[in-house]
């Protein structure tokens, strides 16, 4: 099932993966500002990739679970739905564990609801407690007022059909190439230049390689949003190193950026230092 789900051409190229990501944030915008609702659609992008990884695990688990010559076999079914929801085995394998309120099957049923804004924010918030990495830094305010909430249902839709769960999604810098990608556009969007700017790709690998942060520490004064802290752990794991073998640290200006950073390392279980704020330079 999920494997023909990886044929579907949509999602097959990096044009029609970011034009379908470009098109739930414009579903949304009415007349919010460009700079306030690509944070909303940056947080709904992260929530579904989590949810994505999530369920992943979640099937791998149930199919050992119900093979007979598995050694975790388990006869029962109600059993190995129970079995299903042990932490431990999301956690060892780098993934968040998401409690049944913070899955996106559930955003997805309130879609239409005018309580969506309450559900995700209700989602975020389980999904910090559980995940003590994430604390502070998922968006939290999708109840309030001024966000249409008709909209926010339709970007759960669209979002509902990007799919993450293929393994080639999942090796690149997924939300650092969305979010590079949604600067142009957003800029454009406003009518004017938008401030920052990201290093392109190639420029960071051609970094990386005149470095050759084998082991040690790595430090971005100007992290954005922590390409370069990937590419370090990318150049490590392809010389024979392994994630862990080089110390991370950065800072990074803009509230935004240093919270997308947060999270970009995050599902990559990179453990980087980024100071306990933006802005926030080591003592």
């Amino acid at each position: 099932m999920a494997k023909s789900n990886n044929q579907k051409p949509s999602n097959g190229s990096n044009l029609d993966f970011e034009a379908q990501l470009w098109a739930a944030a414009d579903k949304m915008r009415g007349h919010m500002d460009a700079s306030e609702y690509k944070h909303v659609a940056l947080g709904l992008i992260f929530l579904k990739y989590i949810s994505d990884a999530f369920e992943e695990k979640r099937e791998q688990l149930l199919f050992g679970y119900a093979d007979p010559k598995s050694e975790w076999f388990i006869k029962d079914e109600p059993d190995r739905s129970k079995a299903a929801e042990n932490r431990d085995e999301y956690l060892a394998a780098n993934v968040f564990w998401l409690p049944p309120e913070a899955r996106w099957h559930t955003i997805k049923a309130k879609a239409k609801s005018p309580e969506i804004g309450k559900v995700i924010d209700d989602a975020m918030g389980a999904i910090e407690r559980e995940n003590p990495t994430l604390k502070g830094v998922l968006p939290r305010d999708y109840a309030r007022p001024s966000l249409d909430k008709v909209r926010l249902g339709g970007l759960v839709d669209i979002i509902s059909n990007i799919g993450f769960n293929e393994s080639a999604a999942k090796s690149k810098d997924v939300l650092g190439r969305v979010y590079e990608y949604f600067l142009g556009k957003f800029a454009s969007a406003e009518g004017k230049g938008g401030g920052e700017f990201y290093t392109p790709q190639c420029v960071v690998q051609l970094l990386v390689l005149m470095l050759e942060p084998y082991k040690g520490r790595v430090f971005d004064p100007c992290s954005g949003s922590g390409g370069m802290f990937v590419q370090s752990e990318k150049f490590v794991e392809e010389h024979g190193g392994r994630l862990g073998d080089i110390a991370v640290y950065g800072q990074e200006s803009n509230y935004t950026t240093w919270k997308l950073a947060r999270m970009n390392l995050a599902i990559r279980g990179i453990d980087a230092n980024l100071g306990p704020r933006n802005a926030d330079s080591f003592r």
